[in-house]
């Protein structure tokens, strides 16, 4: 059966592929295992190989599990007894174990009298030269099976073809399937074949007992001794068969620039490089495969140290190709370009529409204004993904619909969300509100002891997520075991979704809204969490109210209209993210686009050059990644960016202009207590350096932070507001943060600012938090974890936590007069479940932690060390 089967395969491969085999005639079929080894050159070449080799030496294939994740596939790989290992590159560090395992199922094989067929690069070539890089598959093999027979096959002929590289990141089934329609045209037997040569050869001279660099080069040398070229084969009878070939395709070489990121960060990043790579001299541009030889578990080790180190990894680790790469990861900037493959806008996102200018519908909540708003046009494109790709209003209304009686039924009244900025996320956001229930929104990049701490406060024991949020945070080794809570998978609510409920749903968001209209909500919008200046986050709960003020007058400052398209990139726990790219576009039918991950420049520039959008709410850390991967043709839609959440630097106000003359940055304040924006620059007269005006709803009241009276004009002050978007106290027992001023509570921002000219300045934090890598990091709760686990007095402060004064890349420092090491110190920060993020960059030893006369510590004085 296997060998009909086989021959079926080779009678379909023949309708395209003229194949000539050299070689494997001769090759002698012993008992001796045989390791067969060939280059890579396009997604259809293992077929082929296979094909060839089966009915003579039935091979086991070691492949990429991924390129298996399809149940065809699957069913064709347990049939040739498959041995399966993920992709390093792209699972991560969990991944390493599976590996290992699969290099010892190889071994085993091979001992057993098995053959095996491996591919030496682990991956597709992407010119016409096979690069084995630092890989040491074929090194650590040969070594543990020594007498292994050693057979290398050289492919030639499919560089070029639509499943090589040689035209951009092919799609295996979509390649097929374009296939399969150019069969049919040329009924069947008339296609032009592509000439296809495998060369076989088993070699003697193969230097068996060398390292891995040197068996790399032997391997290299014998694949690339006549580089094939890329040939173009009509796909069509009546333009000939005579190939077409064409110059091989430029490789762009960018230059990271990292002469922003603190010397401390890169010389402590070229030593980890060092130390693994045993290169002595390691240089920003080295590529880490060719010039530091690391392979993929090498990568692998690098990646858990990076996230142990600075609580930056990439979710991929094939976005690290050069040491600057690794630089730029450690200070939070993922710029390099992943191997994912963008899917285009459609026609009907890129559609224009009818000019208007874009106001929230009329509503007492956000639910009666999302369903006002679907009213207007319910069949319009609204928001889109990679993953979901576009639904249109009445689609998130199907969604609601369908999804409702999961949510329902749960008893407790409020429910996690636990989603990154994704189609998914709103979905899931909206049956909460729908059910009747409060969203909770889960920050997990606080550390596993502050998720921990959020969810039992509140009550929460569901979280709605998805299998693949979850692996990727086991991936970086966070336990999400230790939280006592049940999770609802997207994933598993889908599939539990009957063919009777689909068909109900989908007839309710054509013909019967009213269901939707008569849902009881509950006051509270969202529940948020503060990383605050004590040791515990604080719960916020946003009413609808509160978040329609904001919307509201955020919407009216950036005067938005119909044909304006918004890149949302920030997570739906914060603030910003949740009101400024889920709330204002369902309120206000501003069109968006997701992507999950902000920190990877090089992918959001890449989104926006496809997307199109003409907005971008962003923090400046997160816009000094798009802008180092970026160049004016891929931002050249933009015409306006928001930056919030911290300082903007000057050169990002420079850089913009410089990338993107017709875009207007403006910068702007807010507080997630205020929903969040407080006051943001104008767009027609903004001033860089400046946080704008106050929001039009909003009074606002600069006091002296001791005496509490108003400050003279030009005077800093303590920034006191009172709004429809303030909030009205935090959750559980924490003390209230308003203060009574000329008859009315103030909202207490502890933040100091001046006015100049009519704008505010930003003068200075009195809460003590520092931003990193876009996420606010307490340093109360570190210096509380570290009271709890050090040694220390109980009478007398012996430790502080300072950050130090770069505002673009601030770091941790450690006061103290204890005799303790970094490294100990980021172990106990570990072990308490703090994040990477708050790790403690320098230790610097004090005689003593300098005391106000109440006995607390003089942070003053501390600044003034610093």
């Amino acid at each position: 059966m296997k060998i009909i089967c086989n021959f079926l395969i080779y009678l379909l491969l023949s309708l395209r592929y003229r194949i000539t085999l050299k070689g494997l005639a001769a090759l002698e079929n012993n008992n001796k295992p045989i390791l067969f080894l060939p280059n890579h050159q396009a997604l259809i070449d293992p077929v082929i190989v296979m094909n060839s080799l089966y009915n003579r030496f039935s091979p086991r294939p070691l492949a990429d599990e991924n390129q298996f994740d399809h149940p065809l596939l699957k069913l064709l790989a347990r049939k040739l007894n498959l041995i399966a290992i993920p992709d390093l590159a792209v699972s991560g560090r969990m991944a390493k174990e599976e590996v290992d395992a699969g290099l010892d199922e190889v071994v085993r094989a091979l001992n057993a009298g098995d053959n095996v067929l491996m591919y030496p690069a682990g991956r597709l070539c992407h010119s016409n030269l096979e690069r084995l890089g630092g890989n040491s598959g074929v090194t650590s093999i040969v070594h543990r099976v020594p007498d292994v027979r050693l057979v290398l096959l050289r492919t030639r002929g499919l560089w070029g073809s639509s499943f090589s590289r040689a035209s951009g990141a092919p799609s295996f089934f979509r390649v097929l399937k374009k296939g399969v329609g150019d069969l049919l045209v040329n009924c069947l037997f008339f296609m032009p074949r592509r000439e296809v040569c495998i060369e076989v050869e088993e070699v003697a001279d193969f230097p068996r007992k060398a390292g891995k660099r040197e068996i790399n080069r032997y391997l290299e040398e014998w694949y690339n001794c006549e580089p094939d070229r890329n040939r173009i084969v009509p796909r069509f009878w009546w333009k000939g068969s005579k190939p077409l070939f064409r110059p091989e395709p430029s490789r762009k070489t960018v230059i990271r620039e990292t002469h922003t990121i603190p010397e401390r960060i890169s010389n402590q990043v070229k030593r980890k490089l060092s130390e693994l790579s045993g290169v002595q001299e390691v240089n920003d541009q080295d590529s880490l495969t060719d010039d530091l030889a690391m392979d993929s578990l090498v990568l692998v080790e690098f990646g858990c140290w990076l996230e142990n180190e600075f609580g930056f990894s990439p979710e991929q680790l094939s976005t690290l190709t050069t040491v600057a790469d690794c630089i730029l990861a450690a200070a939070g900037f993922m710029v390099g370009m992943t191997a994912q493959e963008i899917k285009p806008a459609t026609e009907k996102w890129l559609a224009p529409v009818e000019e208007c200018t874009l106001t929230p519908a009329e509503g007492s909540n956000i639910a009666k204004v999302f369903l006002n708003q679907a009213r207007k046009n319910p069949d319009q494109v609204i928001i889109t993904d990679q993953i979901s790709g576009d639904k249109t209003w009445r689609q998130l209304i199907l969604a609601i619909y369908a999804f409702l009686p999961f949510i329902t039924k749960i008893p407790q009244k409020r429910v996690g969300i636990m989603l990154p900025g994704a189609v998914s996320a709103v979905i899931s956001w909206l049956a909460v509100v729908f059910s009747g229930k409060e969203p909770v929104m889960v920050n997990w990049t606080t550390g596993i002891r502050n998720m921990q701490y959020s969810l039992e406060n509140l009550g929460v024991e569901q979280v709605i997520t998805a299998r693949a949020m979850t692996g990727k945070l086991e991936n970086q080794g966070i336990d999400l075991n230790l939280l006592s809570v049940k999770w609802l998978y997207l994933e598993d609510l889908a599939s539990g979704i009957s063919f009777w409920r689909r068909i109900v749903s989908l007839a309710k968001s054509r013909f019967f809204w009213w269901g939707l209209e008569k849902a009881e909500i509950a006051d509270t919008a969202a529940i948020l969490f503060t990383s605050g200046s004590e040791s515990r986050p604080k719960a916020v709960p946003l009413s609808h109210a509160n978040l329609l003020a904001n919307v509201a007058d955020f919407a009216k400052v950036l005067s938005l209209s119909a044909n304006d398209r918004q890149l949302g990139i920030l997570p739906v726990f914060h603030s910003l993210g949740l009101a400024g790219t889920v709330i204002l576009p369902l309120c206000s039918g501003l069109r968006t686009v997701y992507w999950p991950n902000p920190t990877e420049g090089g992918m959001m520039a890449r989104m926006i050059q496809e997307y199109r959008p003409s907005m971008l709410i962003t923090t400046p850390t997160f816009l000094g990644g798009i802008l180092r991967a970026a160049d004016k043709e891929k931002l050249s839609s933009l015409r306006l960016v928001f930056s919030g959440a911290e300082k903007c630097p000057e050169h990002l106000f420079s850089g913009l202009n410089d990338i993107c003359p017709q875009a207007v940055l403006c910068e702007g304040y807010g507080v997630t207590e205020c929903s969040p924006v407080v006051a943001v620059n104008s767009i027609e007269k903004p001033r860089p350096g400046t946080i704008g005006q106050i929001l039009p709803s909003m009074e606002w009241l600069l006091v002296n932070p001791e005496t509490h009276i108003p400050v003279g004009p030009g005077e800093s002050g303590k920034l006191l507001v009172r709004g429809p978007n303030v909030f009205s106290g935090y959750l559980g027992d924490v003390p209230s943060p308003f203060v009574e001023h000329g008859g009315h509570l103030w909202y207490d921002t502890g933040d100091l600012v001046y006015e100049d000219d009519g704008v505010l300045v930003f003068a200075g934090r009195m809460k003590r938090f520092v931003k990193l890598g876009g996420e606010m990091v307490s340093l109360p709760a570190i210096e509380h974890v570290l009271t709890e686990n050090c040694d220390c007095s109980v009478n007398e402060p012996e430790i502080a936590v300072m950050a130090t004064a770069d505002e673009e890349h601030p770091e941790l420092v450690l006061l103290t007069a204890m005799d303790i090491e970094r490294e100990e110190v980021n172990r106990i920060i570990r072990k308490a479940g703090l994040s990477p993020l708050h790790n403690i960059r320098m230790v610097r030893k004090i005689e003593a932690v300098p005391l106000l006369g109440t006995g607390k510590t003089d942070y003053a004085a501390l600044e003034k060390l610093m």
